[in-house]
């Protein structure tokens, strides 16, 4: 009977493993799902499709040209331990954690310091709800006043960060409780996989993301307290931490993209941290800060920044095309400028616009004209892959950009 039992627990013992290994196997595997095809079913008839379509059956593997932005958040709370496991099954290279901090100075991975009233359960807990910079406020529809918040990290410790959980980005201005103003999510995104939304440290980022062999590109995101915070954490002190987890995790710099809208902090970087800075990433908003004169100021700064050591500009999708006499899509005198000073391309946000019938909103502003169907979304990867030629493009859905990038061999 012992050895018959021994035989037992010891072929359990193999079972087990053998699901183990298939799990593990499983999550290497990458994933597209649908989306990709029903994008290329939706494109004009023409070579670009049928290049695509001829990829359908794969095989797919991570590419570093299909960057996770926030996760996959076009389905996935933000910035979520679930949201960056779903971008990592979808072939993300690299994943974003935008970083900021709590109010004892840890770094974690929020789009903004102060989003936690549209990105968490915060104002559902009524302790911690009570510590917002500015507690809830239902709508008056007499007075036409919408409903608010305004929760920060910066409000609450770590320990209590830990405590919330995440959910779709979004808040209902006509709310008059705060269950009703924690919905809103928009109808083209679904809260089908908002039941459980794990919130992150940056330092537990490098972690997962390395334990699942991708890169990393953190946002240093502007403080929306005074610096310096506390009366001694400076802005520098700040942008250092945030070097100090890669080098703390042993991470090779070259696996590291960090990016700001803040020059001063990818200056900083160049000169304090310069393996890390030299892949420093400014994020280009001149060309949309200042309507009148921001173009013209952002071409004539390439070669600027190019001298004091950038290497890398991130501007927005639209910023780096535009339409010819013909209506084509084709980049723009700010692509050609970048390129000319030397400096490489990423680009950001594809799948963040919802459905593109109308001309797809903001992104698309600068080529809306050409713009009249999802498949369209293809039409402007592959400018900006083959006629920008930008290193990666961010995306809410990564399975988008990872089919592309495999196709053309990226």
């Amino acid at each position: 009977m012992a050895k018959t039992m021994q035989t037992v627990r010891l072929t359990a013992a193999l079972a087990m493993l053998v699901v183990l290994a298939a799990e593990a196997k499983a999550d290497e595997s990458i994933q597209l799902g649908p989306r990709p095809y029903y994008l290329i079913n939706d494109m004009e008839a023409g070579a670009l499709r049928s290049r695509l379509e001829q990829c359908a059956a794969g095989p797919f593997s991570r590419t570093a040209f299909s960057i996770a932005h926030r996760g996959a958040p076009l389905q996935f709370p933000e910035h979520t331990r679930e949201s960056y496991i779903a971008a990592a099954r979808m072939g993300a290279g690299i994943q974003e954690c935008d970083v900021t901090f709590t109010q004892d100075r840890q770094l974690v991975c929020r789009h903004s310091q102060c989003d936690l009233h549209t990105t968490t359960n915060i104002l559902a807990i009524p302790e911690l709800a009570a510590k917002c910079t500015e507690p809830f406020t239902p709508a008056d529809p007499q007075a036409g006043t919408e409903a608010s918040a305004l929760c920060c990290t910066s409000d609450i410790t770590l320990a209590e960060f830990r405590t919330l959980e995440g959910k779709m980005d979004a808040s209902d201005p006509s709310a008059t409780t705060v269950e009703a103003y924690l919905g809103g999510t928009a109808d083209w995104r679904t809260d089908l996989y908002a039941t459980t939304g794990t919130l992150m440290t940056h330092a537990e980022s490098i972690a997962l993301f390395d334990s699942l062999g991708a890169d990393f590109t953190p946002e240093l995101k502007s403080p929306s307290v005074d610096m310096p915070f506390d009366g001694d954490y400076t802005q520098e002190a700040y942008a250092q931490q945030l070097i100090d987890e890669y080098v703390a995790a042993g991470i090779d710099p070259s696996r590291v993209w960090p990016q700001s809208f803040n020059l001063d902090d990818v200056l900083y970087w160049i000169a304090a941290a310069p393996a890390f800075g030299a892949q420093a990433v400014y994020l280009d908003d001149d060309v949309y800060s200042d309507e009148e004169n921001g173009m013209a100021d952002a071409i004539a700064g390439m070669q600027g920044l190019a001298d004091q050591g950038v290497n890398v500009i991130a501007p927005p999708l639209w910023v780096l095309v535009t339409l010819d006499d013909s209506g084509s899509v084709v980049p723009s005198d700010y692509a050609l400028a970048a390129r000319e000073a030397g400096l490489d391309i990423i680009t950001w946000t594809i799948e963040r616009s919802g459905p593109l019938a109308s001309g797809g909103g903001w992104y698309y502003q600068s080529i809306a004209d050409a713009i009249d169907n999802d498949g369209d979304m293809y039409e402007l990867i592959d400018v900006l892959a083959q006629d920008v030629g930008v290193l990666g493009i961010f995306s809410d859905w990564p399975a988008t950009v990872t089919y592309y990038a495999n196709c053309m061999g990226l």
